[in-house]
């Protein structure tokens, strides 16, 4: 035992030596087999306990003192040792050897997790141990491990959950203070577990990349589902200090107002009218802040709600001109007509198609179905809603072939065919003579004549074919207005004009044009 002082005196933790290699200090050689049987047989006997109380006032010469000298090794694999060794003979004594070695914190997770299960119930070390944690570790990955080691031994026991060990698990993300939790703990443990680790894992890192970060935030709803009522709404109180905007509504209002939540916590009407007010609280300032990303999730969440739901139609109208992008808007509008608000749905689009520009090289582009979506709606709906959508959709749409395919759907059918608010229609087809199809028309015969002229600026052999397929839909479309066929006709006379250098594929238009 006198060479095992020595030895770590000197600040060198051989136990964590490669099997097989020695050391040598103050002139003796040691070899941390024989060391670990020599201490496991002597630390068995209860007259030899005093002697290991000289680790702890050695000073800075002993990797367990209280002074920690600057360039001493970590000491968990030796004291995780003596803490096992010495818990059934003198409990208080391993409690000070584990707290001392908790200061270096590379290698503390075994020893911490053997303190939790050891000191379960007892609120005053629990306490001592998390101070410790949250001083000396840094690492977010490892302060959620202890967190999840903690929630694990606090809900596996035989009996019911140990309620203070659940706190500290907790406690270990958010920082809550003590007081706070009194009123809900029915141990100290849980109480400790509550207010260190979790706010702590989520703070270190709400502002920094982890691929652990929406299990460490899942979790964390878990945590506080099993503390109770209390816990859930200190979080989305808090929510600013532990998640993004987006976290707060996708993943914790929502897993707080699911089905199974209510379950779990054995709420009555007015507790779940309560939660819900918070979450629904909770979803209106996340979407305040972040419409691009949480306004869809928030009216979804005010659904059951008139007023909070009109507050999130009213976010959206207001974050449209500059917060929100027309992809965001047309997901939101055709969420509105899903839920039965067609007029609303029909704003939205409008508000989108500002947003939007198809240039005319653009026929794959994505947001080519919500443009015909937006334009069938808008028909739905009745003349004056079309008059009022062609505008915005000749001004966003320059690509011939999206033009086309939404002047053909207009024709196919009277405008407001589902008579909405008692709206009567007439029964007839509108006029490509007249507005607002007429507009359209000529906007989608300009845009064919455009895109004909950029195509044939860098025109390849191999693409002569697919070009007169193009003219050919281009005709059916001249043809839909009185002076079609006329139009057309120049407009092939002057390409024949223009490009008669391109002698190969000037005859393949003659030939099938004339």
């Amino acid at each position: 035992l006198t060479h095992a002082l020595c030895l770590y005196s000197a600040r060198t933790d051989l136990l964590t030596c490669q099997p097989g290699k020695r050391s040598v200090t103050c002139g003796v050689s040691f070899c941390p087999r024989q060391l670990r049987s020599a201490l496991g047989f002597d630390c068995a006997r209860a007259e030899l306990i005093p002697l290991f109380l000289l680790f702890l006032p050695a000073g800075p010469y002993s990797g367990l003192g209280e002074i920690l000298y600057r360039e001493s090794v970590p000491m968990h694999t030796f004291a995780k040792y003596l803490f096992t060794s010495l818990l059934p003979h003198d409990a208080e004594l391993a409690y000070r050897i584990a707290l001392r070695a908790m200061r270096t914190w590379c290698l503390t997770h075994p020893l911490c997790s053997r303190l939790f299960a050891m000191l379960s119930g007892d609120s005053c070390r629990l306490h001592t141990v998390l101070e410790s944690i949250q001083k000396n570790i840094h690492s977010s990955s490892h302060i959620f491990k202890l967190a999840q080691d903690a929630f694990k031994i606090a809900t596996l026991m035989d009996s019911l959950p140990d309620l203070t060990l659940l706190k500290v698990s907790l406690e270990l993300g958010l920082q809550v203070s003590n007081t706070q939790w009194e009123k809900c703990a029915h141990s100290d443990v849980l109480r400790t577990l509550l207010t260190s680790c979790i706010p702590q894992v989520m703070r270190l890192t709400l502002s920094t990349l982890n691929w652990r970060r929406r299990e460490m935030v899942r979790w964390l709803v878990t945590c506080a589902t099993e503390v109770g009522v209390f816990a859930l709404d200190n979080i989305m109180q808090n929510w600013f200090t532990l998640f993004t905007p987006t976290e707060a509504t996708s993943v914790v209002a929502s897993t707080i107002m699911s089905n199974s939540t209510i379950v779990r916590l054995h709420l009555d009407c007015n507790q779940q009218e309560k939660l819900a007010n918070s979450a629904r609280t909770l979803a209106l300032q996340c979407a305040m802040k972040d419409p691009q990303n949480c306004a869809l999730s928030a009216l979804t969440l005010c659904e059951k709600d008139h007023i909070a739901f009109e507050t999130a139609y009213q976010i959206v109208l207001d974050s449209a001109a500059t917060g929100m992008n027309y992809t965001q808007l047309f997901t939101i509008a055709r969420y509105m007509e899903h839920r039965g608000y067609p007029m609303r749905a029909y704003k939205l689009a409008t508000l989108a198609l500002t947003h939007l520009n198809l240039s005319y090289n653009q026929d794959t582009h994505p947001a080519i179905n919500d443009v015909l979506w937006a334009c069938a709606l808008s028909h739905l709906l009745g003349k004056n809603e079309l008059a009022a959508v062609i505008p915005l959709v000749v001004k966003s749409v320059k690509c011939a072939t999206v033009l086309s395919d939404i002047l053909r759907r207009c024709t196919l059918t009277t405008p407001g065919m589902v008579a909405l608010h008692s709206r009567r229609n007439s029964g007839k087809l509108m006029s490509l003579d007249k507005a607002p199809l007429r507009q359209l028309l000529d906007a989608t015969i300009g845009a064919y004549i455009n895109t004909t002229h950029s195509r044939l600026t860098h025109i390849s052999p191999r693409h002569y074919s697919e070009f007169i397929e193009f003219l050919s839909k281009a005709r059916e479309t001249f043809l839909m207005a009185q002076d079609g066929h006329t139009q057309f006709t120049q407009f092939i006379d002057n390409l024949k004009q223009i490009y008669k250098g391109k002698k190969k594929l000037m005859m393949l238009v003659r030939e099938r044009f004339g």
